[in-house]
């Protein structure tokens, strides 16, 4: 059976933790013992054969690092749609603001999940979150969102702020400048590109 693709946002745990490709040295707050805890995050970009596009993050906001990985390394993959109602510390904001708002987007029949450190934290139980941090979320949307739902997704609100990703397949928007009107900017494996229509684009790529 053909292994799907793997999708922006997936979480990605690896056979050999070492066989991330920094493309050059690993930084010094990277190291095996944090690799076999933490699972590499997948972002944007196209590449050739194998290869999976994906970025590491460390304990603080400022470790970073892009890389790669073989898609053969892949030993589990956990989607955010997975995580949307996993058990967690409510004692954090931006977990206690899924736990509160997972029942009215479940209402809205999206598919929808936790990204950015949120999710992390919820697949791997590295504590990545702090009380000031934001909710990120992730909409999958590869047919255009009704200005009903729309509006439905700019009401939430709760104790932390949230910033919600639209993912149409061909690239990925920020819901709040998409609601402004005018052509909004969308992260797409070939850069980012400035368009009036996402799903228009979606739909002719």
């Amino acid at each position: 059976m053909r292994t799907p693709p793997f999708r922006p946002h997936d979480l990605l745990w690896l056979r050999v933790p070492d066989r991330f490709d920094a493309g050059g040295d690993w930084p010094d707050w990277l190291d095996a013992a944090w690799m076999l805890q933490a699972p590499v995050v997948v972002r944007r970009e196209a590449v050739d054969g194998s290869r999976v596009p994906v970025g590491v993050r460390g304990a603080t906001r400022s470790q970073r690092c892009k890389g790669y990985v073989q898609r053969a390394m892949v030993a589990r993959c956990v989607t955010p749609e997975m995580l949307a109602h996993v058990p967690a510390d409510l004692s954090l904001p931006p977990l206690e603001t899924l736990a509160a708002l997972a029942p009215q987007l479940d209402a809205l029949g999206l598919a929808w999940g936790p990204a950015g450190g949120t999710g992390f934290q919820l697949a791997s139980g590295l504590p990545v979150l702090r009380a000031d941090s934001d909710l990120d979320l992730l909409v999958r949307a590869p047919a255009p969102l009704s200005s009903h739902v729309v509006g439905q997704l700019l009401q939430l609100r709760a104790g932390c702020r949230i910033d919600i990703q639209v993912d149409t397949g061909w690239g990925g928007f920020a819901l709040n400048e998409y609601a402004r009107g005018g052509r909004v900017m969308v992260k797409t494996a070939h850069g980012p590109v400035l368009v009036t229509d996402p799903w228009q684009h979606a739909a002719a790529a």
